[in-house]
């Protein structure tokens, strides 16, 4: 059987349904839709998986969220325990093989167990047993709309969508030793036909239809007829989907990192306005997995309009009722009204703003600027005051002594990693195969605790800075590329502003100083920007880290945020950026990093590992902050 192992927050990102990945015996697989994560039978409890985050819930329109299972032995097991030899399953992927001896080329079926052989007699000999095994193909064809299937080698050889070669095929996959596609050539042993595979992964632009952009592969497969998208998902067991997709299909080696972006939406969790006054203790031990499910089964048995009481869910609880005796009746209803009650309109955020990240993170950004204590969020403001110069620049810091957060799956995309397309339902129908009744539909999430610092810039200053005539001559270049790149790489339209340009600066010169002051890696840093226009709009950042495990984090992050040692990690990070080890060249600059879209931002001075920053390390200049070698007044933290 093929079998392989992953973390489970891997099946969220990278490794989520429509993925591939190769497993420890060279087997590339696709992770499988959702529809299969947890089929129904007598030992499965999903609810233990269950995760709670009304907002993700509400934002993304789905009724849960869970964790993926993990696989437990039935033989290790204790009498009567649930969730046992849960698995998540993979398809084998891409479907056709050729053999490394002989090089015949040879579809497999998606669901094949074990590692299939070559079945050519001069390759077996007088034992199947002695035969090779086969390797997969490496490459795959692939559309915008996040379809996937097998490379089309039948149609490519013979030049045609519908081949007039006489049945069966004898395919073989020859190359000729070099490193580039012209190398590599299909050849037809029935009707003598070969051809390479120089150019299946470009792209042209078709004047046939307002200079719009194809591909090589649907332009060229056969001439004077476009080869277009099937709507493949072999990860949901579908060959093709219900109606021609259409979109131009672009070959692709199966490894590459265009093949599979996933779509992750995070949040910081917050209780909601009506848990104000219940004690933190009473909602955490009623989220606790087994008494959760004892929640669960006093749902299930309750008729309409009955309310779940303290003394019916002692009874559920059974054996581990004992979580909950330390509470009164009171205070276990009272929360219960907080977990089970409806929510309160102004609690709720309509799915109108799924793509506007400003309105989603508004509610994180009014929590988390005051004192909070709960289960979950616990935010204190420092002891001291801060000195006179960085208090006229920074008008409030907080120390985020815990914070949850929950990173969810909603989507993915093929090709590009964003898009301008406002396709949210349909990025979310990629993940399953039937569309899922009331009540039934959920999404993959993991969660993770951290803690984190969080600052905010003065308004006031800020706003005057902003206004000024040589910051929005600095920025122009940036935001004149950005606009270009976006519609060339179709990437979704937004405002290029000096104060996304400076936060986002100043958060990764943060990252890189405390990576010094604390013993943090970079990659163990994350950002959290809150940016929106105008004299009331946002303009805080949030740096925190987030670990897997259950302890979290230790405080040495929080512990940065006092007063005197937050000035000297900020006036040292100004300072440093102030000169670059490639200045004047980085300083300079008129356009680098990815896409262009940075200034003064390079390797050796502003940039972040991917996973630390939320904008593909784009927007980045140090000019903004620190000034720059012709105007050392530009920054606004010039004074520091």
């Amino acid at each position: 059987m093929i079998r392989g192992k992953v973390r489970r927050s891997q099946l969220v990102a990278p490794f989520g349904p429509g993925a591939m990945q190769v497993l420890a015996d060279g087997t590339s697989v696709i992770t499988a839709g959702l529809d299969h994560w947890f089929v129904p039978g007598e030992r499965l409890d999903q609810e233990e998986f269950r995760i709670h985050e009304w907002r993700l819930e509400s934002h993304l329109g789905v009724d849960a969220l869970y964790t993926p299972p993990d696989y437990r032995d039935s033989f290790k097991a204790s009498p009567g325990q649930y969730n046992t030899k849960l698995q998540v399953p993979v398809l084998r992927f891409p479907a056709w093989s050729f053999c490394p001896r002989c090089r015949a080329l040879t579809p497999q079926p998606l669901h094949i167990a074990d590692r299939p052989r070559c079945a050519n007699p001069d390759c077996s000999g007088q034992k199947a047993s002695w035969a090779p095994f086969l390797a997969q193909v490496p490459f795959v064809a692939l559309c915008e709309r996040g379809h996937l299937q097998d490379f089309p080698w039948v149609e490519w050889v013979h030049r045609s969508a519908n081949p007039k070669c006489r049945s069966p095929f004898k395919l073989k996959l020859r190359t000729s030793g070099g490193g580039t596609l012209a190398s590599q050539r299909v050849v037809c042993e029935t009707c003598h036909k070969d051809r390479g595979l120089e150019g299946i992964t470009s792209v042209e632009r078709s004047n046939r239809e307002h200079e719009q952009e194809t591909t090589y592969l649907t332009a060229h497969l056969e001439e004077g007829t476009e080869f277009s998208c099937r709507g493949a998902m072999p990860w949901l067991g579908l060959e093709a989907g219900k109606g021609t997709c259409g979109e131009p299909l672009r070959g692709s080696l199966r490894g590459a990192s265009n093949v599979y972006y996933a779509l992750v939406k995070s949040s910081i969790f917050i209780p909601e306005a009506s848990s104000v006054g219940v004690d933190p203790s009473v909602l955490e031990a009623l989220e606790e997995q087994t008494i959760a499910r004892a929640r669960a089964n006093v749902r299930d048995v309750l008729e309409d309009g009955d309310k779940t009481t303290a003394s019916r869910l002692r009874r559920a609880a059974k054996k581990n009722a004992f979580r909950l005796e330390n509470f009164t009746d009171t205070q276990i209803e009272s929360a219960l009204a907080v977990l089970e009650g409806p929510a309160e309109a102004s609690d709720r955020l309509t799915t109108e703003s799924v793509d506007d990240p400003a309105l989603f993170r508004h509610q994180e950004y009014m929590s988390i600027r005051d004192t909070i204590d709960s289960a979950e969020l616990v935010v204190r403001e420092p002891e001291g005051a801060r000195a006179k110069d960085v208090g006229e620049l920074i008008s409030r810091v907080r120390l985020v002594e815990k914070l949850r957060e929950t990173r969810v799956l909603w989507g993915f995309n093929r090709i590009f990693a964003e898009s301008s397309r406002q396709d949210t339902a349909a990025r979310t129908a990629l993940l399953r195969r039937q569309t899922p009744g009331a009540g039934e539909s959920w999404l993959p999430a993991y969660t993770v605790l951290g803690e984190g610092i969080y600052l905010e810039l003065s308004p006031e200053a800020l706003t005057k800075w902003e206004a000024g005539s040589l910051v929005q001559k600095r920025l122009a270049p940036m935001a004149q590329q950005f606009q270009s790149v976006a519609h060339e790489r179709h990437l979704a339209q937004r405002e290029v502003t000096p104060r996304l340009v400076l936060l986002h600066t100043l958060a990764h010169l943060l990252i890189n100083q405390l990576t010094f002051e604390c013993g943090y890696s970079s990659a163990s840093l994350r950002e959290r920007l809150y940016d929106s226009p105008g004299t009331d709009g946002m303009n805080g950042l949030l740096i925190y880290t987030a670990a897997g495990d259950s302890e979290g984090t230790l405080g040495g992050l929080v512990r940065m945020g006092q007063p005197e040692r937050f000035e000297e990690v900020l006036r040292n990070a100004i300072t440093n950026a102030r000169w670059c080890s490639s200045d004047p060249v980085c300083m300079d600059s008129h356009g680098q990093g990815p896409d262009s879209c940075n200034l003064a931002a390079c390797h050796s001075c502003a940039l972040l590992p991917e996973t630390a920053c939320e904008e593909f390390n784009r927007f980045l200049d140090r000019g903004l902050v620190a000034g720059t070698l012709d105007d050392p007044e530009l920054g606004f933290f010039s004074s520091l």
